[in-house]
């Protein structure tokens, strides 16, 4: 048995902000992707991801919704017959790795599925994200479904809010010398304790002033740009937003990277904004000059994600 695949994605705009209603911008991210697959011999990697599935279906069969039935008889026997998640996406990266899975079980096991095929209303793609929600809470606490429904649909996807998202028609890629690219922290990210220091810094009515009047209007000014193609105007936004993040969402961005993250403003030759919640894995950057903000970084792993 071997599943379809299921890509990771990237949140280009919105960490954080779609927590409290303003809009994000998701893009599936082909580089990484995952599969189901079976083995009779599971080793290292295979077997954990087997146990979890293990869990994943306990949690499943105690799920009490009217949203989705799955097919846990079939589940099970598949996860006692040795399969498991084939995945090149890293965990705790910000780039979805659990979402591809999620994507991938609701595909094969969910009995009255929503079919990527269909004519997708807005209602349906609600639906697919309340039922994500539901699935990848497992692995998250609270999970918004985005990630899932991103890896499901692998479309761009626009969040206006909460209970608006619409598939998005990005430009398309240009050979220019702008760039966003991933920068690897090589620590681990863990969502939870990232999302609770955010919650607590909410309790502070400062804090939520920031939030809406910066925070989400420079991104939502960001995403238009973004899917205008106003690259001029977007990379005034996306260094505005920089040094929002900077200021304010200082716990979320590893320490070893402050400097760097300051020395990009300063010179702009690049500008780095959160991948996901943050606190490691991956850290998003945006470059007028990819050559300039390679040389800048030298000392860094960088991984192209769009051109401008």
């Amino acid at each position: 048995m071997k599943g379809p695949l299921f890509y990771a994605k990237i949140l280009l705009f919105g960490e954080y902000g779609i927590i409290k209603d303003s809009k994000g911008l998701a893009i599936p991210f082909n580089a990484y992707r995952g599969a189901l697959k079976t083995s009779k011999n599971l080793l290292g990697k295979s077997l954990i991801s087997n146990q979890n599935l293990q869990k994943l279906h306990q949690y499943l069969a105690n799920l009490n919704t009217e949203l989705v039935q799955f097919n846990l008889e079939e589940f099970q026997q598949d996860i006692a017959n040795g399969m498991y998640f084939d995945s090149s996406i890293p965990q705790g990266y910000g780039v979805g790795s659990s979402g591809a899975l999620v994507a991938s079980i609701y595909d094969k096991y969910a009995t009255n599925k929503i079919t990527v095929l269909e004519n997708l209303t807005r209602d349906k793609l609600l639906n697919l994200k309340e039922i994500f929600g539901l699935m990848e809470s497992f692995f998250h606490g609270k999970s918004s479904g985005l990630d899932p429904l991103n890896s499901y649909l692998s479309l761009p996807i626009l969040i206006n809010s909460k209970d608006n998202v619409e598939p998005a028609g990005i430009p398309s890629q240009k050979e220019g010398k702008g760039a966003v690219f991933l920068l690897d922290s090589e620590q681990i990210g863990e969502t939870a304790p990232m999302v609770n220091i955010f919650m607590n810094k909410m309790k502070n009515e400062g804090f939520r002033k920031m939030i809406s009047e910066e925070f989400s209007t420079t991104t939502d000014a960001c995403i238009e740009d973004f899917l205008q193609g106003n690259v001029k105007s977007l990379f005034g936004n996306v260094k505005l937003l920089s040094k929002i993040v900077l200021k304010n969402f200082k716990p979320m961005i590893p320490k070893a990277f402050h400097k760097i993250w300051e020395q990009g403003i300063a010179t702009n030759d690049y500008y780095l904004k959160l991948c996901g919640s943050g606190g490691g894995g991956y850290i998003l950057g945006f470059t007028e000059d990819f050559t300039k903000a390679q040389k800048s970084l030298k000392d860094y792993k960088l991984e192209l994600v769009y051109r401008f």
